[in-house]
């Protein structure tokens, strides 16, 4: 390894424990059986860069755009990569992404769910997705209305090869920590108030919300999946 590699690989190493410990300690704070998983956001860096994160430990990671993920997952192909896609997704984008995926986090319409059951069938496939929700009710952010979410359920839980397994959001970027625990606090609410009669072949268990800035109140809320990229990339040009 190049010596401008390995002082990467140890930064990154560095960063990936320390963020590891925070998550941990909050998952404490918050009596949590177990801390959520880690998903590493590798949208900024190159895909070397990914491959040294997949070497120091960290094996599920996630892209925000598809034709990155593509890029990337090509260049990873070798690597025991979970790739997570939790940027927006169009329908004509699912057939080439979904092979790749382990999750969509950002499923946000019937029309776009009724496309992954689709390919997923095709492709003899089981698609695991998160419903996104726009809890801030940010107008430049997507997701589905807190409220659209129930009425949605019943159709989604008939869609074949397509698992739903929970609900996903991003706080407020503006936002103080009260607004974004509230937010956060907001998903949660809206879990558990659906779970309660959840349709057949609907799973809610998953939590996917807290980033680089936010992730110990979302962990705090109740996440089961955090997406952290600059954390893990600190100190790395």
């Amino acid at each position: 390894m190049a010596t401008q590699d390995a002082q990467i690989a140890s930064r990154l190493g560095e960063n990936l424990a320390a963020v590891r410990d925070r998550v941990a300690a909050a998952a404490a704070l918050a009596g949590l059986r177990q801390p959520p998983r880690i998903v590493g956001v590798t949208k900024y860096v190159e895909p070397a860069v990914a491959r040294l994160l997949v070497h120091a430990g960290l094996q599920e990671l996630g892209e925000s755009r598809p034709q990155e993920l593509w890029r990337k997952a090509e260049a990873l192909r070798d690597l025991p990569v979970s790739w997570h896609l939790i940027g927006h997704l169009q329908r004509n984008k699912v057939r080439r992404t979904l092979p790749l995926v382990a999750c969509i986090h950002s499923a946000d319409s019937l029309r776009l769910l009724e496309e992954i059951s689709r390919e997923a069938a095709a492709q003899d496939r089981t698609a695991q997705v998160l419903l996104e929700v726009n809890v801030s009710g940010d107008a430049t952010k997507t997701g589905l209305p807190p409220d659209a979410v129930e009425p949605l359920l019943p159709a989604a839980a008939q869609l074949p090869r397509l698992s739903i397994i929970g609900l996903m959001t991003m706080a407020s970027l503006e936002g103080s920590p009260d607004r974004t625990r509230r937010e956060f606090a907001g998903l949660r609410e809206l879990r558990d108030r659906l779970a309660v009669n959840c349709p057949p072949n609907v799973s809610l268990n998953e939590m996917s919300m807290g980033m680089s800035g936010d992730y110990e109140i979302a962990i705090e809320e109740g996440a089961t999946i955090v997406r952290i990229g600059s954390a893990l990339f600190e100190g790395i040009s």
